[in-house]
C-alpha cells in the first residue's frame, strides 16, 4: 500500500488545473463576447456559464477527494487523472469558443 501523502497530490493537482481552467474559461468568454459586440444578455449568459463551470469543478474536486481516499493503485489514479485533465481543458477551451456561434446568431436575430 502506498503512502497517503503521495495520493493527495492528485487531488491538489486537479484542483490547481481546475482553477487555471476556470480563469482561462472566463477570459476567453469575456474576450470573445467583447469582440463580437456582446450585449448585456450575452454578458449575463457568461455569468451563468461561469457559475455552471464552477459547480461542475467543485463536483470534480469532491470526486478526486474520494478517489484519493480509495484503495486504487497509483497507475489507476494516474489514468483517471490524465483523462480528467483532457476533459477539463477541452471543456474550458471549447466551451468558451461556443460563444462565437451564439454571438453570431444573437447578432443576426437582434441586431
Amino acid at each position: 500500500m502506498e503512502p497517503a501523502g503521495r495520493r493527495i497530490g492528485f487531488a491538489k493537482r486537479i484542483s490547481s488545473h481546475l482553477a487555471a481552467a476556470l480563469v482561462i474559461f472566463c477570459l476567453l468568454q469575456i474576450g470573445i463576447v467583447a469582440r463580437m459586440g456582446g450585449s448585456l444578455v450575452l454578458h449575463l449568459g457568461i455569468v451563468v456559464a461561469i457559475g455552471g463551470f464552477a459547480i461542475a469543478a467543485r463536483g470534480l474536486e469532491r470526486r478526486w477527494e474520494l478517489l484519493d481516499a480509495s484503495d486504487l493503485s497509483r497507475s489507476g489514479l494516474a489514468l483517471r487523472y490524465r483523462r480528467d485533465l483532457l476533459q477539463i481543458w477541452g471543456a474550458s477551451i471549447l466551451g468558451a469558443l461556443l460563444w462565437i456561434p451564439v454571438a453570431i446568431i444573437f447578432r443576426a436575430l437582434f441586431g
